[in-house]
């Protein structure tokens, strides 16, 4: 763990417990304008939309030795203002699924929409990405959620899912926390009251999801939710919170639900890991994890514990709620010029995947194999977007449509 982001989160901590919050949070925010070496974190550009570029190949196999593809083009727009309630609404009205097309390239007839959802627990604005293949047939959808100081058009760029996106045919969104919720703009995943459904940003989140559905032809057998940093946090909860909304979750460089129940045992979670024992949700749903081994900001045994959790999640909606029967098949692999990794997959008895972590051998606090059009990412490491998709396409309730 880096040194110095350590001292600065057991002083941001001493702060915390002292009552001197605005002093904890000016802490954490310099400390993250100054990333450990090794870290890449270049400043969001100056975007609010992403095209799909030229066409990629399909996803090969990740033993396949092949490099992360390149970043999809970028198209500049005219910059969003900060508080556009009334644009959002009429953007809202605007129903960016429609499936008509006005004249103009692939890349002009993407839609990449402004909107926001309002519930009891506030408002969230989020970004809609709708491919140039719609109209109006059933596709997937994927709620990806972004890190802390990130906003959804940086983690759009640098995770370059909406590239895939106009591959594969299927809708993303992405919710924007706001900093009015947390001044450096993270999910607030450890506290109690954003932990459950019905409540807090899991209700926004659900509640987002539950407005694309009504608006767009979604396939309700195939809707995900993945998450980085704070995100992938969040999204651990919306797994738990919400299994019989999305079939399969992701989490990157994220902790388990539950992890913590305050500030200060956030931070202990970040540094040192969960229990082993923490109590597991009701139900699981199938997950893939990545995790960088030299995190100096989400501790990489943090992955082993959300494996542990949803091992045994899945074991308490059994019939007698033990751990189900699985085995582990462990694969290592080489980004040629980049990072190893080692892949692991458990399955049940019946040979189902229930877990998928890959451990990023050198990788850091960075989402593996993205674009540097981002903030947060480490093109050296295999495409976690691209076998993202790929395991979110094993995992259905229904008929494969991916």
């Amino acid at each position: 763990m880096d040194q110095q982001w350590m001292g600065a989160m057991a002083e941001a901590t001493r702060l915390t417990r002292q009552g001197r919050l605005a002093e904890a949070t000016a802490l954490i925010q310099r400390t993250l304008r100054n990333p450990p070496r090794g870290e890449q974190r270049p400043q969001p550009p100056d975007h609010d939309a992403v095209g799909p570029g030229a066409a990629p190949s399909r996803l090969t196999a990740p033993e396949s030795g092949r490099p992360p593809r390149p970043a999809g083009a970028v198209c500049r727009a005219r910059p969003r203002p900060a508080c556009r309630p009334r644009a959002l609404r009429r953007a809202a009205s605007a129903r960016p699924c429609l499936t008509e097309r006005a004249p103009g390239t692939d890349q002009q007839r993407a839609r990449f929409a402004d909107l926001s959802y309002t519930n009891a627990a506030g408002t969230r604005a989020y970004k809609l990405y709708v491919p140039t293949g719609y109209t109006g047939q059933a596709v997937p959808l994927i709620v990806m959620l972004h890190g802390g100081t990130q906003s959804a058009g940086d983690f759009a760029a640098g995770t370059r899912m909406n590239e895939l996106a106009e591959r594969d045919t299927l809708i993303v969104a992405y919710p924007e926390q706001a900093a009015s919720a947390n001044t450096l703009k993270c999910w607030n995943w450890f506290r109690p009251g954003d932990q459950l459904a019905g409540a807090g940003e899991p209700s926004l989140i659900a509640g987002i999801t539950g407005q694309i559905r009504h608006a767009c032809a979604i396939d309700a057998s195939r809707v995900y939710v993945a998450g980085f940093s704070a995100g992938g946090a969040m999204a651990a909860v919306m797994a738990a919170a919400h299994p019989d909304l999305y079939v399969a979750a992701g989490v990157h460089s994220g902790l388990p639900h539950r992890a913590a129940h305050d500030l200060p045992s956030a931070l202990a979670a970040m540094r040192r890991g969960t229990s082993p024992h923490s109590r597991p949700s009701a139900a699981g749903i199938p997950m893939i994890v990545f995790h960088g081994d030299q995190d100096p900001t989400v501790n990489h045994i943090n992955a082993d514990r959300l494996v542990d959790q949803g091992i045994r999640a899945f074991g308490a909606a059994a019939e007698h709620g033990d751990a189900p029967r699985h085995g582990v098949t462990t694969r290592r692999g080489q980004v040629p010029g980049g990072h190893s990794y080692t892949r692991a997959v458990y399955q049940d008895a019946d040979g189902n995947t229930l877990i998928e972590r890959w451990t990023i051998h050198g990788g850091g606090h960075a989402w593996s194999g993205g674009s540097g059009q981002g903030s947060y990412t480490d093109p050296q490491g295999p495409d976690a977007s691209a076998e993202l998709l790929r395991f979110f396409a094993e995992h259905a309730r229904g008929p494969r449509i991916l």
